[in-house]
């Protein structure tokens, strides 16, 4: 599979540490990336695109909402400063990251800031509670009035910190000409602001700083939820690129030269000694060995390795020295096609609009509208501007968008608890309501499925003596089939025989003397035995007829439930895997699995997930390997247990925290149940605004009632969401 990829502008520390070296290639084409604080929903991204994909330059640019962040595909003069301006013009902020430190987030700065502002509004609405409180006790002329000056001492310098985050998006919606869920807050907050100011300047009875001070308090809380939920989620194609191999040793002349895997080109010789991980695409050229590459086809077993046999960047090196020659270097390696191919994915599921975002498309223009109609309409009718600006204030304020803004983050937090509590971690924001809506469930099978330890399934076949020998030869390899074996006969209270010369060749097997008689453990060709379609080691002593020792992948717990619960609730059960046929029928004969693939390569599990969500299906992905984390970004929903990988946790949407698989059967109950949650909070906030607001209209609601209404429908949200837990 061919795949096109964006070269990079930055260099890794190693090449700047080997400069001497010929430098590579000017690239065609650069990378440009581009920090985007104020997106917050597919509106943005939308916008964000058709801005960058507009400019001369650009050949491609793609948004990714979870990291706030611009991918830019352009023309080696086109550069960032050029760009900046094209966002800023749109109302968008935006900053220049380098691409050489993606890794580095300012995620922790932007959750302590949240925190701060939310800990600051509190504290001051506390305090001007008090005063208000004395002045509903009956507090008149000129005490009433220091506490409204007091009141407003307190209020203008608090709100003028803790609701920045708002004023900065209303504001950069506003000057082109565009409106946003902020507008309306802001304009809330100022008009509660100016009329209490008003009414203290002419010693008025009422003011409305509570209001206000309240307001931004939910409203932040509401905010500071919503990126709890985020913080988990970070860019799995970052993780990926974290297992590219830095530096490699290249053969020239015979001679060996460490250098930086960037200075590598098709072509050059490279040794990889036991243990190492593949720097590049390649073939060997010498040399036999054993080759772990679980991470990129989730094959139990190693794989013999010799001459001819083309090896993918990532794979391990388990035996013997390796030889091979590059067929393909830096950003043309299967690895980085593969972190191409997860980020692609990532951008993709970013665009889900959520619940909050399709109710909130509208919202803000309405209330717009209808607070500066009540305004008109009072101004014309009463000639007093002053009683027009306080219902207009009062439209303003009960209208807020404070239940619509805690509906989704009340829920999801509430329905996080309780999934935490039966061992599952939410991830993303709107997890939950993707997971919902899941009509088909697609399983990797090893680590996923089975627990990925081997284990021997006819140790009582055998004589002890045979077994002791075998224990001897085993406990001389790495391995698995040698540690399984090893296990099992150890814990048969087996002890090994007494063998000289014993060694391992590496490929096949190791080799012993046993009382004068060559014994070997390891390959059936090698050996002497017969191939056979289960996983199985040989063991030949001297001249004897050789022995087969077989080996199965253990069940996880409650994966039998989980498959049993999907297919009762009518949805379709795939199980995709890298292993071989006979593995994968076994267990999907097992497990009851009709739909099964084998020998399947990560873009071939991505390609797969992909075709079925271009046939409507909506896919919960479950899988553990650095090959399953293009699916798993593809997927519309993914899960991967915590003992996956870190690129692949990365990728998921959900962490499953402990070994039983059962939770995710329960986890889309509870999906459901929170979507329905989600949805009674919209209607509640519904019925409230129609109650609320033509009181508020009709001037029968003061901006100090209206802010007390705003909080009792947002605590009603918050309580139903509770109901979850």
């Amino acid at each position: 599979m061919t795949a096109q990829v964006t070269p990079a502008r930055a260099a890794c520390p190693g090449c700047v540490a080997t400069a001497a070296e010929p430098a590579r290639p000017v690239p065609e084409d650069v990378q440009i990336a581009l920090s985007l604080p104020g997106i917050h929903c597919s509106a943005c991204i939308s916008t964000v695109e058709r801005e960058l994909n507009a400019h001369p330059g650009v050949e491609g640019a793609r948004v990714n909402l979870t990291l706030k962040r611009a991918m830019i595909k352009a023309t080696p003069d086109t550069r960032a400063v050029d760009l900046i301006p094209v966002l800023e013009r749109a109302g968008f902020e935006a900053h220049e990251l380098d691409p050489g430190a993606l890794s580095a987030t300012q995620s922790d700065k932007a959750g302590r800031d949240l925190l701060m502002r939310l800990a600051v509004a509190g504290f001051a609405s506390m305090n001007v509670m008090l005063l208000s409180v004395s002045v509903w006790s009956g507090a008149t002329d000129a005490t009433r009035d220091m506490f409204h000056w007091i009141s407003a001492a307190i209020a203008l310098p608090a709100i003028a910190f803790s609701a920045q985050p708002f004023f900065a998006n209303a504001w950069s919606a506003l000057r082109v000409r565009r409106l946003n869920m902020d507008v309306p807050i802001v304009l809330a907050i100022l008009l509660a602001l100016v009329t209490s100011l008003w009414e203290t300047a002419l010693s008025g009875e009422h003011a409305y700083f509570d209001a206000a001070l309240t307001l931004t308090f939910f409203l932040l809380a509401g905010r500071y939820l919503d990126y709890r939920t985020r913080a988990a989620a970070r860019s799995a194609a970052e993780e990926l690129t974290a297992l590219e191999v830095p530096r490699a040793i290249r053969l020239v002349d015979g001679s060996e030269q460490e250098v930086a895997v960037a200075n590598l080109r098709v072509g050059d010789l490279i040794l990889v000694r036991p243990g190492g991980r593949m720097p590049v695409d390649g073939e060997i050229t010498s040399g036999r060995s054993e080759l772990d590459r679980s991470l990129l086809t989730g094959e139990t077993l190693p794989v013999f390795a010799e001459a001819g046999l083309r090896v993918s960047a990532g794979e391990v090196n388990l035996t013997g020295p390796l030889t091979i020659r590059a067929t393909a270097v830096g950003e043309d390696t299967s690895l980085h096609r593969m972190a191409d191919l997860v980020a692609i994915a990532e951008s993709g599921r970013s665009r889900y609009t959520s619940l909050a975002d399709k109710a909130a498309k509208l919202y803000a223009p309405g209330v717009h509208i209808l607070s500066a109609l009540s305004f008109l309409g009072w101004y014309i009718y009463s000639g007093d501007i002053r009683t027009a600006l306080n219902i207009a204030a009062a439209v303003l304020i009960i209208t807020c968008p404070c239940a619509l803004g805690l509906a989704v983050p009340a829920v999801t937090t509430a329905a996080s608890g309780r999934l935490f509590r039966n061992g599952m971690l939410i991830k993303h924001a709107t997890a939950l309501e993707r997971l919902a809506e899941v009509d088909t469930v697609v399983f990797d099978k090893t680590g996923t499925l089975t627990s990925g330890a081997l284990e021997l399934t006819n140790l009582g076949d055998h004589s002890r003596a045979d077994l002791e020998v075998a224990l001897a030869l085993a406990e001389a390899s790495s391995h698995p089939l040698s540690i399984a074996l090893a296990k099992a006969a150890r814990g048969a209270g087996i002890k090994p025989a007494t063998l000289r010369d014993v060694v391992e060749v590496p490929g096949y097997g190791t080799e012993g003397m046993y009382h004068e008689q060559r014994v070997r453990l390891g390959r059936a060709t090698w050996v002497g035995g017969k191939d056979c379609e289960q996983t199985a080691a040989w063991l030949a002593i001297g001249s004897q007829t050789p022995s087969r020792f077989t080996f199965t992948d253990s069940l996880r717990a409650g994966a039998a439930e989980a498959i049993a619960a999907f297919r009762k609730a009518g949805k379709d059960v795939i199980l995709i895997s890298g292993d071989t046929h006979p593995a994968v029928q076994a267990l999907a004969d097992k497990l009851g699995i009709q739909n099964w693939i084998a020998q399947a390569l990560p873009q071939d599990k991505a390609t797969k997930v992909q075709e079925l969500s271009d046939q409507g299906r909506h896919v919960l992905m479950v899988g553990d390997g650095l090959n399953d984390t293009g699916a798993l970004a593809a997927a519309h929903v993914s899960i991967s247990p915590a003992s996956a990988l870190d690129a692949a946790r990365v990728a998921s949407d959900i962490v499953l925290l402990g070994n039983d698989l059962s939770p995710i059967a329960e986890a889309c109950e509870t999906a459901v149940k929170s979507t329905r949650r989600i949805r009674e909070n919209f209607r509640i906030a519904t019925v409230y605004n129609v109650i609320a607001v033509p009181l508020a209209v009709a001037g029968l609601a003061t901006p100090l009632i209206a802010a007390l209404a705003m909080s009792t429908s947002s605590i009603t949200v918050s309580l139903n969401a509770l109901r979850l837990r």
